[in-house]
């Protein structure tokens, strides 16, 4: 049965490993994918201590216009280990669940342009639930095993009940494995830590034209956001007025 999110989220790691997700966003600002992105995966730390919880109300910063939702897959930590080879790397996954993360695309656009990652554009927050799901739980979606274990999971994000992105999980670029194997060389991974898959294909505003969107706007105080996973559930969330 699923489970609770885990008390304390230890650290909050974000990959990019979407293929279509990364050209479709850089299209949009003008650029092509690099090659280095096809050497590894990469990933930037969030902020862990900014997590909001199924239907609670996630307060619009101050400082965008362009309040954006990204639809991901994360999972979750449950076995600590260092230099973890991706054929070995499932075996330190507790469990799945959906991650919301939130994006200030005006306020990030200028900060990549600096080269230090989205800072200010996303640490305001992250929505992570409804529930954690085990690997054992998604064993009939699963595509693959070991380095290569992907699952075949349906995606959809809705704004207010209007269906906008559909994605699939099987179609991420690095698996899950390699995630783990990237992160862990040299470093401690930690029970609690959790990775989130970066943006599914079509899953967020940005790459369906923001305000040129079939919402025709960018995400406002009121709106409802639901994102859901096939076996995993549905996680939402309703934008608050700024704090």
């Amino acid at each position: 049965m699923p489970q609770p999110l885990p008390s304390m989220i230890r650290s909050l790691r974000d990959f990019y490993a979407f293929e279509q997700h990364v050209k479709t966003a850089r299209a949009r600002r003008g650029l092509d994918v690099v090659p280095e992105w096809y050497e590894f995966p990469v990933f930037y730390f969030s902020n862990h201590q900014a997590i909001f919880k199924h239907d609670e109300v996630v307060p619009i910063p101050r400082y965008t216009q362009a309040l954006d939702y990204e639809l991901e897959i994360a999972f979750i930590i449950g076995k600590e280990g260092i230099n973890i080879p991706a054929n070995r790397a499932i075996e330190h996954i507790m469990g799945f669940t959906i991650m919301n993360d939130w994006s200030a695309r005006d306020v990030q656009a200028k900060e990549m342009r600096v080269g230090l990652g989205p800072a200010k554009g996303k640490d305001f927050a992250t929505s992570l639930g409804p529930l954690m799901v085990t690997p054992q739980e998604l064993q009939r979606y699963q595509l693959g095993e070991g380095a290569d274990l992907r699952y075949d999971l349906k995606m959809q994000a809705r704004v207010n009940g209007q269906l906008l992105s559909e994605g699939n999980a099987k179609d991420i670029h690095f698996t899950f494995a390699q995630m783990i194997e990237r992160a862990s060389a040299d470093v401690m991974l930690h029970i609690g830590d959790v990775f989130g898959s970066g943006t599914v294909g079509s899953g967020c505003l940005l790459e369906l034209g923001g305000p040129e969107s079939p919402l025709g706007r960018w995400l406002q105080p009121n709106d409802v956001v639901e994102l859901e996973i096939e076996g995993i559930g549905i996680l939402r969330n309703t934008i608050g007025s700024s704090r």
